[in-house]
């Protein structure tokens, strides 16, 4: 679809925004229950309430960093760099630290329930955008700096559903 045909296909939708899932002619819009609603039928949620909440403490703070990045979007050049270069030396390092502590906390492999968790997916595609080197002045190396465990946690869950 052309950009410039969603401001008139948006009002379509509930919130006029997306992602939206519709089952049974229902619709769920927000990210993380469309996460949560999916992992149940995949077996990638845990039935045990705490492995459950582990799971959406995690979802939750890397909805809100990315959250943070994604609010420099559409800044000037000069905005952008400025907010970023801010958030390069405040909330990422700190939300990459964060992460890597709840994975250290859960013995090192997973985030929940020592298996793979619609948490360790979330996670995974997060470092990812930020190895990619699409986001200017955030530099590809802070994950290694800050968080070198969840390199090894991406590359490791990779590996997992590659399989």
């Amino acid at each position: 679809m052309p950009l410039a045909e969603w401001p008139a296909l948006k009002r379509q939708y509930p919130f006029h925004q997306v992602p939206v899932l519709e089952v049974d002619g229902q619709p769920l819009t927000q990210s993380n229950s469309i996460n949560r609603y999916v992992a149940k039928l995949a077996g990638l949620y845990s039935a045990d309430d705490w492995q459950a909440a582990l799971c959406d403490d995690v979802m939750g703070a890397v909805g809100d960093v990315v959250q943070l990045v994604v609010s420099t979007f559409f800044l000037s050049d000069d905005e952008n760099k400025s907010k970023r270069e801010a958030l390069v030396a405040d909330e990422l390092p700190l939300y990459l630290q964060q992460m890597a502590a709840r994975l250290n906390a859960n013995g090192g492999e997973y985030f929940a329930n020592q298996r793979l968790t619609i948490a360790d997916l979330k996670v995974l595609i997060w470092i990812k955008g930020l190895l990619q080197g699409h986001l200017d002045y955030i530099p590809v190396g802070l994950v290694a700096e800050h968080a070198p465990e969840l390199l090894r946690h991406a590359e490791r869950i990779e590996k997992k559903i590659a399989a």
